[in-house]
């Protein structure tokens, strides 16, 4: 069956974004933005989240859930009366808590309706290549970037790279294990060739059940990483599609710049 529903994680606070100090140029609009903690509704050329959803139709997806706070008035305001998607059907979800990524996947599964979906940051503009090799999995997965391709073809160096999550492939393909922010000698043995994720994944609706198993972190969150090592344990399969491209990262403030001139030449049809 084709995946055709998408889920964006679009209820972070922000804070990075918030709290950085204000030594980038940007104009007023993309400030006051940025000022909000709503990533997505930065301006780099438009509201960065039309090109996530744009690049989200390209791939073939037709139903996308936005997950959100409750009262998030600027965003509903803006895709029901600004800029009405045409190509996909939009749905809003609410995270009543900033608890996580887990929690924030759990707010969707009345969206999901049984069917398999596509999570994704806000914050992340994805090639349309990855998309469709997550969508062409048979069953749950996800994308795992090449660690070169990441560096070469996106906005982040080395050293940020860190901050993300190694992939621990089988030699079958599926996924053993998440190495969430190595440690520098763990990162110093890691292959220039290594998968790393960068939240682009393909879930059934079994994942609502480790989403509901899991305890909270040590920084007090359900995070999604566990409620995959949790669906391992209990036996079930994520294949990793191997992806030679670039993400863009819109999570810091020096971001904006960068990440505008990478989407100036980047057609947006909603």
């Amino acid at each position: 069956m084709a995946l055709t529903k998408a889920v964006i994680l679009a209820r972070g606070l922000g804070t990075r974004m918030r709290r950085e100090a204000a030594d980038v140029r940007l104009d007023g609009a993309q400030a006051r933005a940025a000022d909000s903690g709503v990533k997505g509704m930065i301006p780099v050329g438009r509201p960065f989240l039309d090109y996530v959803i744009s690049a989200l139709a390209d791939a073939g997806y037709r139903d996308v859930c936005l997950v959100v706070a409750p009262g998030n008035g600027a965003v509903r305001d803006y895709y029901e009366s600004e800029a009405i998607p045409t190509r996909v059907r939009l749905a809003f979800a609410e995270q009543q808590d900033p608890l996580g990524t887990a929690d924030a996947v759990a707010a969707a599964e009345e969206f999901a309706g049984g069917a398999e979906f596509l999570v994704v940051n806000s914050d992340n503009y994805y090639p349309v290549a990855a998309l469709q090799a997550v969508a062409a999995l048979t069953g749950p997965g996800l994308a795992g970037f090449d660690r070169a391709s990441l560096i070469a073809a996106g906005n982040v160096d080395d050293e940020r790279l860190r901050g993300y999550a190694i992939l621990d492939v089988g030699p079958d393909g599926a996924l053993v294990d998440i190495i969430e922010k190595p440690d520098a000698e763990r990162w110093s043995r890691t292959p220039a060739d290594a998968l790393i994720s960068m939240n682009c994944w393909r879930f059934g609706s079994s994942i609502f059940q480790s989403v509901r198993r899991i305890t909270p972190s040590p920084r007090g969150e359900y995070e999604l990483a566990d409620a995959v090592r949790h669906a391992i344990g209990r036996g079930e399969r994520f294949r990793v599609a191997p992806v030679r491209a670039g993400v863009l990262d819109l999570s810091q403030r020096a971001d904006i710049p960068a990440v505008a001139s990478r989407l100036s030449g980047v057609q947006v049809r909603l």
